[in-house]
């Protein structure tokens, strides 16, 4: 399964694994749970699970289809290092990816302890970007272990920004992306949190995106940071 996406930082998704669940405050109102239950709802044959996590074996080699080199967010839907996803699986997804150089995939993750325990296990080409998710100082942690890994693009996706992270140590990353929750339900973002990691970015010299404010019509909020579109991307 993969389509075009309108996330703002990259141009599809691939999901060889779908279905997830919740391990910190940044999932309260997870988009990709509403997204499968009303895909199961529609009888889609990817969500017959619902949302439990789903291997598509048959999805793996999908990227091999594509000629135009295109940045793909890899499991949109899921998280590749779900407890419930094995190695061997992890590695077929990476072995894609590395014999596929012309695209650029975008891996995200809550779960940076699997991701740092396993990966010496994985072959980290120069078209992987790893990262790890940020929504407020209580995971500051998945910050190190992102570091441990030795993709060769790491980044930062504070989305959905809850909270301000002032003591960010950005050594060796190379990305941070920033947005606010949209939807349902959504929580408020601050401008003041949000220009505080822009700053910080600047003196460590690292690219910085903003995605949106968020809100529950983020069409009408928009992306404009101070009267300017931050949309910056790390030099391979």
């Amino acid at each position: 399964m993969a389509g075009s996406s309108n996330i703002e930082w990259t141009e599809v998704t691939w999901n060889p694994v779908t279905g997830c669940n919740k391990v910190s405050a940044g999932c309260k109102n997870c988009y990709a749970e509403r997204m499968a239950k009303r895909l199961h709802a529609m009888g889609n044959p990817r969500y017959l699970n619902g949302f439990n996590v789903t291997l598509h074996e048959d999805l793996i080699s999908l990227p091999y289809t594509w000629k135009k080199p295109r940045k793909v967010f890899v499991n949109s839907m899921s998280d590749l290092f779900h407890e419930n996803v094995p190695l061997d699986f992890i590695q077929k997804v990476f072995n894609t990816m590395n014999d596929t150089p012309h695209h650029t995939y975008q891996i995200l993750t809550k779960r940076s302890s699997r991701l740092a325990a396993i990966s010496d296990e994985l072959i980290w080409g120069e078209n992987i970007w790893m990262g790890v998710s940020i929504e407020n100082e209580t995971v500051l942690h998945r910050i190190e272990d992102l570091r441990k890994t030795a993709a060769q693009i790491k980044f930062l996706s504070c989305e959905p920004l809850l909270g301000p992270l002032n003591d960010l140590d950005l050594t060796s990353i190379n990305w941070v992306i920033v947005g606010g929750e949209s939807g349902p339900r959504s929580r408020p973002i601050e401008e003041d949190w949000v220009w505080n990691i822009k700053l910080q970015c600047e003196k460590y010299s690292v690219p910085f995106f903003f995605k949106q404010w968020g809100g529950v019509q983020k069409h009408k909020t928009g992306r404009v940071l101070k009267g300017q579109i931050y949309d910056e991307y790390p030099e391979q």
